[in-house]
């Protein structure tokens, strides 16, 4: 738990996160209880959750857990109003759960696409929605954990890619007519990131480690403590005036196109 900020940037400040069990949303869960904000984990697992809590107590953190499922809003609203009795207004919210298996799209079943789309974009706007009458206004930061999927075609990826699309401009729309409230509603999408789930799928040998690190023109993968701090600051008062974007911490990923790789790239230059 070594971010980069010294003070308690979120003392007394309340944060609720979906996908909060494990990966990137407990890793940004910690992070805000680190800076002093009680943190609600939600997730499908209660075993994983009770582990997540037992850890961020153990650092001298606070947290809850809330076992329910993204794609049932009754449950969300649920833990959302009990997590607003226990702990007052809910000054954060971010949606990390999600849901991705490899394939064509002509080796997908209609449900298979159907319950990406829910786990990923139904299940933030269920989050978001859920949490409205409940969220501190002005003074709330909605978060929304997205891809590069959601801007470039990813083969066997299509569920990914329309949610992740759908999640972007879901937040970009609820930053527009939440506004007035004071309420701010910003993405944040990862790079290839260290000791992920995502990650142990894409390169699942020290070989292909490496050749996915070469994609990057940083030369390394991200780590979740790069995505916690980023988190982090999109939760402070630093960012007040910061909505309806979306934040990439990619190692300049993103900055390739057409799918060309740094070492292909730098490789053309050479030859030339």
């Amino acid at each position: 738990m070594a971010g980069v900020f010294r003070d308690r940037l979120l003392e007394g400040k309340t944060a609720f996160v979906t996908g909060g069990g494990s990966g990137i949303g407990l890793a940004i869960a910690r992070r805000f209880a680190e800076h002093g904000a009680k943190v609600i984990l939600a997730g499908r697992r209660k075993e994983i959750l009770d582990n997540a809590r037992t850890e961020i107590e153990a650092a001298g953190g606070v947290a809850g857990t809330a076992a329910l499922d993204v794609r049932d809003y009754a449950a969300l609203e649920g833990a959302l109003k009990r997590t607003h009795d226990e702990f007052g207004v809910i000054d954060i919210v971010l949606a990390a759960a999600a849901g991705n298996f490899p394939a064509p799209v002509l080796g997908m079943s209609a449900n298979g696409f159907k319950a990406v789309i829910d786990i990923d974009l139904l299940g933030t706007f269920n989050t978001m929605r859920a949490a409205h009458q409940f969220l501190r206004k002005p003074g709330a930061s909605l978060l929304a954990v997205s891809a590069a999927h959601a801007t470039s075609p990813v083969p066997f990826q299509a569920h990914v890619c329309a949610a992740k699309a759908g999640i972007e401009i879901l937040m970009k729309t609820i930053a527009l007519e939440w506004a007035p409230e004071g309420i701010r509603a910003n993405c944040i999408t990862p790079g290839p990131t260290a000791d992920t789930e995502g990650m142990r799928r894409l390169a699942p040998t020290p070989e292909l480690e490496e050749e996915v690190k070469s994609t990057a023109p940083l030369r390394r993968f991200g780590t979740k403590d790069e995505l916690a701090d980023l988190a982090l600051y999109l939760c402070t008062d630093a960012a007040a005036y910061i909505t309806g974007a979306t934040y990439l911490c990619d190692g300049g990923t993103s900055l390739l196109k057409g799918g060309l790789r740094a070492g292909e790239a730098r490789n053309r230059h050479t030859k030339n």
